[in-house]
């Protein structure tokens, strides 16, 4: 059970978690080869990063996105040439996505770029770094797994 004093301090921490999030999107690249990326574009490279060929179904549950919204994001990422569909080889009807070259490569551009955003904006000082990671990693792993299902429709109810 969380304590009365934690709760504040939870809420605190969740608050300047999505404050230091809109800053870091919010300042851009200074490389002018980065590709800006909307939130869902993010959520969708992150996930291939790890699974460089996924089904649009997998990357849809990981990431929580409706399909019909995924279907926007992968255009736009394959318009931005961050990803390739390609028929699937088991079940030519099926299309995995796949990261492209420039997909990877624009990723650890702009990861290199928040590092250095964030490093510069704590001063450098790392003494507690280890333990932040340690901690938003089980928030985040946490979240995942307690995400609020889609509700399964009936087919005769969808129009």
């Amino acid at each position: 059970m969380t304590a009365p004093n934690d709760e504040k301090r939870w809420a605190e921490l969740a608050d300047l978690i999505l404050i230091i999030s809109r800053e870091i999107q919010f300042r851009g690249y200074t490389d002018e080869r980065a590709v800006p990326l909307s939130p869902s574009e993010g959520m969708v490279m992150r996930y291939l990063q790890h699974e460089p060929a996924a089904p649009p179904s997998r990357i849809a549950t990981a990431t929580g996105l409706q399909r019909t919204n995924l279907s926007t994001v992968l255009r736009g990422l394959e318009q931005k040439g961050l990803i390739e569909r390609r028929a699937d080889p088991g079940d030519r009807r099926g299309v995995t996505v796949h990261v492209t070259e420039h997909g990877r490569a624009n990723y650890a551009l702009v990861r290199r770029e928040w590092a250095a955003a964030v490093s510069a904006a704590a001063d450098h000082d790392s003494a507690h770094l280890d333990a932040a990671l340690t901690l938003l990693g089980a928030m985040e792993t946490g979240l995942a797994k307690s995400r609020p299902r889609p509700r399964a429709t009936h087919p005769a109810t969808e129009s």
